[in-house]
């Protein structure tokens, strides 16, 4: 039981298009959700591609900021996607290259 258990979970997060962490290694750094736009460039460098998504209204006040997704990659055929709202990165996730 316990290896069909194990399978069933490997096979259902190899299916997955793309994997969402909280984390993600920088050579011998780390950035976690929550990090500085600028503490990201320090740790990983300039990205491949910035892009700007649009705009997002805060919720208790009338303010605009950016949102913007990074794209690092590929790195042993993984892109990896950080978002930004704000100067605050809110996701990171991977998704394997064609």
């Amino acid at each position: 039981m316990g290896r069909r258990l194990l399978f069933a979970l490997v096979l259902a997060t190899s299916a997955s298009p793309a994997l969402a962490a909280d984390t993600l290694r920088c050579g011998s750094q780390l950035i976690s959700v929550g990090d500085r736009a600028g503490e990201v460039l320090q740790k990983c460098g300039e990205p491949v591609s910035r892009d700007l998504l649009g705009y997002k209204r805060s919720a208790n006040r009338r303010e605009e900021f950016p949102v913007e997704e990074w794209t690092y990659g590929p790195k042993s055929g993984m892109y990896q996607f950080l978002r930004f709202e704000g100067n605050r990165l809110t996701q990171i996730t991977s998704k394997r290259g064609n």
